[in-house]
């Protein structure tokens, strides 16, 4: 027999849920493991490949803070999705965080973020945007009290802070790789 749930107790439920989920292994034993679940989300990483530049955004991160890190890192837009498509979700979080707005969008993979502790699986995206596709400030969205600071950074550049260990964020990390690997004439510096 394969294992499966034998029962959950929901411990929180608010932006995300915190349940404690009984498993029951192949061999019959029984374990309790936590797990956070908040549904599907997405990820973009927005490009210029005429300019040779990305789109990253940092905001306040409490759970940075509580592991003694800084307060934010630079990420690729990310959020939540809506009851919509991936792409969808994807071009609305760019464009509420950014102010750019996306057309065609390169699926990079559908992931699961953390499988050790939540159900969160995110869709990971590359989209191509130019100078012409600014269509506000960004920022994020004030009711949901996000501060959002937008950085325009030359994509060498970030190649280089890979190599100096100075961006941290996973997916961000996985979108840059997958960028370099299907574009690599974009991280050669303009000269």
């Amino acid at each position: 027999m394969p294992a499966q749930i034998g029962g959950v107790r929901v411990v929180h439920d608010g932006w995300a849920r915190y349940l404690v989920a009984e498993v029951i292994q192949p061999d019959g034993t029984r374990i309790s493991r936590e797990v956070e679940d908040h549904g599907r989300a997405t990820a973009v990483f927005p490009y210029d490949p005429e300019r040779k530049v990305a789109m990253l955004v940092s905001q306040l991160r409490a759970p940075l803070l509580y592991a003694g890190g800084p307060e934010s890192i630079l990420e690729a837009p990310a959020g939540l999705l809506e009851d919509e498509a991936p792409e969808e979700g994807a071009r609305r979080e760019v464009s509420e965080e950014t102010g750019i707005r996306l057309g065609a969008l390169d699926l990079v993979a559908s992931a699961w973020s953390a499988p050790g502790i939540s159900t969160e699986r995110m869709d990971l995206f590359l989209g191509a945007y130019s100078a012409a596709d600014r269509i506000g400030v960004g920022g994020g969205l004030a009711d949901e009290s996000e501060a959002v600071t937008v950085h325009e950074i030359p994509l060498a550049e970030l190649a280089a802070m890979v190599g100096r260990g100075a961006l941290s964020d996973m997916k961000t990390l996985v979108l840059l790789f997958a960028l370099q690997i299907r574009r690599p004439d974009l991280f050669v510096p303009h000269g």
